[in-house]
């Protein structure tokens, strides 16, 4: 595998991969990589013939007091990850050649980013944007794989695609999840051992939310009195949210419509760390 941290170098060679008529995938991430971006980067090879994982934590995400100075950095491990799930492009930028001085373009998604995570992190999601609309011109993929754990970031990126008219291809692969449930999160490193195991809570509050939906039950309020009960009674975590909404247009729903596809997401803070999950539902 190769690791490129130029920008025009990496234009260059995806370039190169299309005028030899080569498929090629992106997987964005923020590094700290881990069996879920392992499973993002395998299913781009199986797609693609040329695979560009990239690793940027990006600034322009990050709200006032969040964790950008602290977020998980381990550029090595990062590397022998992706090299062995398969990817042939490292492409790692530097900060000051993503944004330099002067820098003054974004890019802005309006209405699904002003709910849910874009409700409690103002300005989080016009980072998203941006970043992605700019790792898309410099790899010109064909491909580009998100993981079902951000399921706004993927919702936002499927209508950037739309409406920008990129020729890209948006593939979700599941959530991938520790043997007890837990979400798989670069994240998760800030846990205590006891916060580590409080967090399996998260996953059976969603469980348990499906099997309300399927029992029968069609009032968003009581599923999420529900979970929030379970949440109490089984960890010291702190819910910021709990939502059901339209998979689709992410606006939340009071009553659960049957036909209809419902997201249910929470995020939930163990001390001073901050964890989402969530499931898709078929009504």
């Amino acid at each position: 595998m190769d690791v490129v941290h130029e920008i025009a170098g990496m234009q260059r060679r995806a370039a190169e991969a299309r005028l030899a008529r080569k498929t090629i995938a992106v997987v964005p991430t923020m590094g700290a990589l881990h069996a879920g971006h392992a499973a993002l980067i395998r299913e781009a090879r199986s797609r693609a013939d040329l695979v560009i994982t990239t690793v940027f934590v990006n600034p322009t995400q990050f709200g006032p007091g969040e964790d950008f100075a602290r977020y998980p950095r381990s550029p090595e491990r990062d590397a022998l990850c992706a090299a062995e799930a398969g990817s042939d492009i490292l492409f790692a930028p530097e900060g000051a050649a993503m944004y330099p001085a002067g820098y003054s373009t974004f890019v802005e998604v309006a209405g699904i980013t002003d709910v849910l995570e874009g409700r409690a992190r103002p300005g989080h999601f016009r980072g998203v944007a941006t970043i992605v609309a700019k790792l898309f011109l410099i790899t010109s993929p064909h491909i580009a794989v998100f993981g079902q754990k951000d399921a706004q970031q993927v919702a936002v990126i499927r209508r950037l695609i739309a409406d920008l008219n990129y020729p890209i291809d948006l593939i979700v692969v599941p959530i991938v999840r520790d043997a007890d449930g837990v979400a798989l999160s670069s994240r998760n490193a800030y846990l205590t051992p006891a916060q580590r195991r409080e967090a399996t809570v998260l996953h059976r509050s969603l469980q348990r939310a499906e099997a309300c939906v399927r029992e029968g039950e069609r009032d968003s309020a009581a599923v999420i009195a529900e979970m929030r009960g379970l949440i109490a009674g089984g960890s010291g975590g702190d819910v910021e949210y709990i939502s059901i909404a339209d998979a689709a247009t992410l606006q939340e729903q009071a009553s659960i419509r049957t036909g209809t596809t419902i997201l249910i997401s929470l995020a939930v803070r163990f001390g001073h760390t901050r964890l989402i999950d969530n499931c898709i539902v078929e009504v």
